[in-house]
C-alpha cells in the first residue's frame, strides 16, 4: 500500500522483456517518448497573467448524451477569464472527443488534458488507428488545433503540470479479499480488449506504466522553469497516484479495483516536483475510480472531481453534478470539499487494509450473485 510514501520501492522495475525491464536506474536511462508530445519551450514564466480561477473535472464520458449535455449546458460566459483541468476520460471515439474539447475551449480561456484508459480505446474507431499509442497521438493532434494544452504552463501565479501516467498490477500492495469468487480483471477490465499496445508493451506488467512515466521527461526544463517563477503547484492526471486515495478492498463491489487504477510512479514523480513533504500550495488532480475526494496527505492537497456515469450521479457516488466544474485555486487553493464521502469517511476512520471483512453492502452484492 502506498501511505505516505516519496518514493516507490526498487523493485518496482524489476522484470525482462515485455516486462519493463531492470532496475530503477535501467529504467531510467531508457526513455519512450512519442512524436506529437508538444516539445515547444514554456513561455517565460515571469511573464503574468492576471490572477485566474482555476477548475477542474475529470471523467467526463461524454459518449453518454446526459453528459454530453452537461458540457453544452456550461455557461459560455462564466468561465471565459478561468482555466480548466481535465484529468482524462473525456470520450471513447475521437470524434466525440473533439466535439467536447472544442465545446469546453469555447467556454474556458485555458483547458488543459491529459488521457485517461477510455480515451485510448480503439472498439469504435473502425480500425482508424493501428493501437492507443497510434490514437494518442491523434488526440494531442485535436488538442494542438483547438488550443488545448497538454504540457507545463503557467496561468497567473499558478503553475499547471500534466503528468501522463498508465497504472500497473504491483501498485496494489493491500491484503486480497478472500472466501468470495472475484471475476478476472481481464473480464472486468474493458481496457485489456479495447486497447491495444506494441508489442513490446502490456497492462499485465509495468511497461505501460514506464512508457506513460517516460513522456513527462520531456517536460523536465518546464518543469524546473515552473518550480522557480510560479507561486502554487498544480499537478494532475488521470491515474491514482497513492492507493491510499481509494476505498479498503472491503468496501468495494470490485476489490481488485486497486490493481488498474494507480502507478508508484506517479506518485514519485509528482513528489519531486512539489517535494518529498510537500508543501502549503501543492496540490494534485486526478481522476479514474469516480470517487470524489478532497484530502491532504504528507503536504500535498490530493482531488478528485468526477463527473463519472449518469448511473452513479443518480447514485451520488460523485456527490452529484451541482458542483461542477470545481474550482480548485482563486489567488490560492479553495476551501476543501464537503461533498467527498469516503475522504471524509477516512477522515474519521483509520484505514486498515488488514481488515478484509467484507462492508454489508458488499457481502449482500456477492450473497446474490451465488
Amino acid at each position: 500500500m502506498a501511505v505516505g510514501l516519496g518514493a516507490p520501492s526498487r523493485s518496482f522495475a524489476a522484470g525482462s522483456g515485455g516486462g519493463g525491464g531492470g532496475g530503477g536506474a535501467g529504467r531510467r536511462k531508457k526513455k519512450v517518448f512519442l512524436h506529437s508530445v508538444p516539445t515547444r519551450c514554456l513561455i517565460q514564466c515571469r511573464t503574468r497573467e492576471p490572477a485566474t480561477k482555476v477548475y477542474a473535472v475529470s471523467d467526463l464520458h461524454t459518449d453518454y448524451s446526459e453528459n454530453m449535455a452537461w458540457v453544452r449546458g456550461l455557461s459560455i460566459d462564466s468561465y471565459a477569464s478561468s482555466a480548466l483541468i481535465v484529468a482524462g476520460d473525456v470520450a471513447e471515439t475521437r470524434e466525440n472527443f473533439a466535439a467536447t474539447m472544442k465545446l469546453l475551449k469555447d467556454r474556458f480561456r485555458r483547458v488543459f488534458f491529459v488521457p485517461g484508459n477510455h480515451d485510448l480505446w480503439l472498439r469504435k474507431e473502425k480500425g482508424l488507428f493501428l493501437h492507443s499509442l497510434e490514437k494518442l497521438n491523434a488526440l494531442l493532434d485535436v488538442c494542438r488545433e483547438l488550443g488545448v494544452e497538454t504540457s507545463p504552463a503557467v496561468v497567473g501565479d499558478v503553475g499547471i503540470i500534466p503528468l501522463y501516467s498508465w497504472y500497473h498490477q504491483s501498485f496494489d500492495k493491500e491484503k486480497d479479499v478472500s472466501g468470495i469468487r472475484i471475476p478476472s480483471i481481464d473480464t472486468v477490465c474493458k481496457d485489456f480488449y479495447a486497447c491495444k499496445w506494441r508489442q513490446e508493451l502490456s497492462p499485465k506488467d509495468t511497461s505501460l506504466a514506464i512508457c506513460f512515466d517516460s513522456m513527462n521527461e520531456v517536460h523536465r526544463d518546464s518543469i524546473e522553469q515552473i518550480q522557480q517563477n510560479a507561486l502554487h503547484i498544480i499537478t494532475f492526471s488521470h491515474f491514482v497516484p497513492r492507493q491510499d486515495l481509494c476505498p479498503e478492498k472491503r468496501m468495494l463491489f470490485y476489490p481488485n479495483l486497486p490493481k488498474i487504477i494507480g502507478s508508484d510512479l506517479l506518485e514519485e514523480r509528482l513528489r519531486l516536483i512539489h517535494g518529498a513533504n510537500g508543501q502549503p500550495s501543492a496540490c494534485h488532480v486526478f481522476g479514474h475510480t469516480h470517487f470524489s475526494w478532497d484530502v491532504e496527505l504528507d503536504g500535498i492537497r490530493y482531488v478528485q472531481a468526477p463527473l463519472a456515469y449518469p448511473r452513479e450521479r443518480k447514485r451520488r457516488m460523485n456527490g452529484g453534478a451541482e458542483w461542477l466544474p470545481f474550482c480548485i485555486y482563486d489567488g490560492a487553493l479553495t476551501a476543501r470539499l464537503t461533498s467527498c464521502r469516503w475522504s471524509e469517511y477516512y477522515t474519521l476512520n483509520k484505514r486498515d487494509p488488514n481488515n478484509i471483512d467484507l462492508a454489508p453492502w458488499v457481502a449482500r452484492f456477492y450473497q446474490q450473485q451465488r
